[in-house]
Parts: C-alpha cells; sequence; structure tokens
C-alpha cells in the first residue's frame, strides 16, 4: 500500500519537473501588459463593490 504511494509521488515530480523544464520567463513587455490588465480588473471589480455599497447605503437610509 505504502509502494503505491512512493510510485504516485515520484510520477507527480516527474509531471512537476516537465512542466518547469516549459517554463520560461515572460518578457518585461509581457509582464506589463499582465499587470496593466491585472489592475485594471481590480479597480473595476473594486468600482462594482463601491457602487453596490452605494446603493445599499441608499436603500437602507430611505427605508
Amino acid at each position: 500500500m505504502q509502494r503505491m504511494g512512493i510510485q504516485r509521488l515520484i510520477k507527480l515530480f516527474k509531471e512537476l519537473r516537465r512542466i518547469l523544464r516549459l517554463t520560461r520567463k515572460p518578457k518585461r513587455s509581457e509582464f506589463e501588459e499582465v499587470a496593466k490588465i491585472t489592475g485594471l480588473g481590480m479597480l473595476l471589480i473594486g468600482f462594482i463593490g463601491f457602487v453596490i455599497f452605494l446603493i445599499s447605503q441608499l436603500i437602507r437610509g430611505g427605508a
């Protein structure tokens, strides 16, 4: 039973090694593009949350 666990671990590490060999460091332009898109997404989600908060305050204050 324990032998199967060790074999699975070995297989997992081999797969992880293969994936790491395929990865590469992003170019500066790629990194900047991803950072901009992520930042815009965070701002958009924050804005939506703020609008929902304002609406809830208006409803609560008016009732």
